[in-house]
């Protein structure tokens, strides 16, 4: 039987001059086309946060073009997570069965194409179809595009990467929340919205242009036998990294785990406890932010703050993430993943009542800064940690299960959220505080940590 060393350096199996997948990319190092990568998926990201979060801006040019009063706007707000919530189930299974990279382009593409019509929907009924498109659309991306970037980055770097690349809804949501501004100040709201709609489309089409020189992820293909596509790959990170003849004479071994592993093995076994904990910590993470932030917006217009603050203010929330993310990049390989996801959310938990107890807009925007820093920093130590405990052959069906998970917390928030333009602001902030503190206590009790281990260490 062979047997892998344990010397520093790429594991060779005894005999053969062969290195894992893992070993590879750590001998090969971290270079420009893990930041080319970095930067690729972060467009689309960015891109996705504006869809997601532009409604809320572009609620009141909807409100006045087509007479929409009080909750009638719910069921338009709830139509991008919907389908959203049926993509990343669809998408993520088919990126477990066909590969990354087709699912890859695809979902851009759909995503551009459904996301310009939009911007021309003559009704309230076709703009409701359109958004549900675009969130079947973007809800392949969160799937594919993690379990890419974890599959193609260094062990020592693959933390810190998880979280820059969430960074990108930070700023996507200071584009789209400027750009809301900008053309809410030069023009009527009724026509501001289809320009925020429409301009909210392009950098998805840069990105989309710019994924077709990204190969298929070497850990996949080598799941289905494509041994020499699998080595073309990592080939190409070579040479792209100025390091070709790192794995010259030296074969990919195969995958410690030769059986593939199915969909449904995500609820048996070893496995079932991280799915449920880590299902319970999406959902309850994305009810209280998309409860809160939402509506923010429009509960910030209904305490008589004039269109233009609002924008103004909601921008200067959107910075305010940047530094949770900053945080949270080093709080994940400082002290671990999984209490740095725990953390965060216990910091959101409180902030949330903080919020509720400020007084004058100083306090407000002191409390809700505070809590969206914590909670950005939740969603992207939450990212780092979640692709890195299921294994190749489903982690991709994994991450979409989980962003299914987010976009349930997405039907049901708009509704719940609703409560803080109608009066119910503390009911509505309790329920949001207690779903961050369970989501917290789901984290912890997961119990594995990943920080430094290569991912077929964590899923053997």
């Amino acid at each position: 039987m062979t047997q892998i060393s344990q010397a520093a350096g790429p594991q060779v199996v005894a005999g053969s001059s062969q290195v894992s997948v893992d070993d590879a990319l750590d001998q090969i190092g971290l270079g420009p086309f893990q930041w080319k990568l970095l930067a690729i998926c972060g467009l689309t990201w960015a891109a996705d946060a504006m869809e997601v979060l532009l409604m809320s801006f572009a609620l009141p040019g909807i409100r006045a073009e087509f007479g929409l009063e009080g909750a009638s706007a719910v069921p338009l707000l709830t139509a991008t997570f919907l389908g959203m919530f049926v993509g990343a189930i669809f998408w993520g299974n088919l990126a477990d069965r066909i590969g990354r990279r087709n699912v890859f382009l695809i979902t851009v593409s759909l995503g551009v194409i459904f996301g310009l019509s939009g911007a021309l929907a003559p009704t309230v009924t076709l703009l409701m179809v359109a958004r549900f498109l675009t969130g079947f659309a973007i809800g392949g991306t969160l799937p594919v595009d993690y379990a890419m970037m974890a599959e193609f980055v260094p062990t020592a770097w693959r933390g810190k990467f998880l979280v820059y690349l969430e960074s990108f809804w930070a700023v996507g949501t200071i584009i789209v929340a400027g750009l809301a501004w900008y053309l809410n100040s030069v023009m009527a709201p009724e026509d501001a919205w289809r320009w925020l709609l429409g301009l909210a489309a392009l950098p998805m089409l840069i990105g989309l242009l710019a994924r077709f020189g990204i190969p298929d992820s070497p850990r996949f293909l080598l799941g289905r036998g494509q041994d020499a596509r699998a080595r073309a790959a990592v080939d190409t990170v070579a040479r792209s990294n100025g390091n070709a003849d790192a794995l010259a004479g030296i074969q990919l071994a195969p995958p410690l785990q030769q059986a593939r592993v199915s969909a449904a093995s995500l609820f048996s076994g070893s496995l079932s406890k991280r799915t449920i904990l880590l299902a319970l910590v999406w959902f309850g993470l994305s009810l209280g932010y998309y409860g809160i932030f939402t509506w923010l917006p429009t509960y910030l217009r209904a305490g008589g703050m004039e269109l233009a603050d609002v924008y103004r203010t909601t921008l200067l929330l959107a910075f305010a993430q940047l530094p949770g993310y900053f945080l949270a990049a080093y709080l994940v390989d400082a002290v671990g993943r999984r209490a740095t996801v725990a953390g965060f959310l216990a910091v959101g938990a409180v902030s949330t009542y903080l919020f509720l107890s400020a007084s004058g807009a100083g306090s407000v925007l002191a409390t809700s800064a505070l809590l969206s820093a914590a909670l950005l920093g939740a969603w992207g130590s939450v990212y780092a940690y979640t692709p890195e405990l299921f294994p190749t052959s489903v982690r991709s069906t994994a991450m979409g299960l989980m962003s299914a998970a987010a976009r349930v917390a997405g039907l049901i928030a708009p509704s719940l959220g609703a409560m803080l333009v109608t009066g119910n602001l503390s009911a509505a902030l309790s329920v949001f505080a207690a779903s961050f503190a369970v989501a917290a206590i789901a984290a912890w009790s997961i119990g594995t940590e990943t920080r430094g281990k290569q991912l077929e260490e964590v899923t053997a």
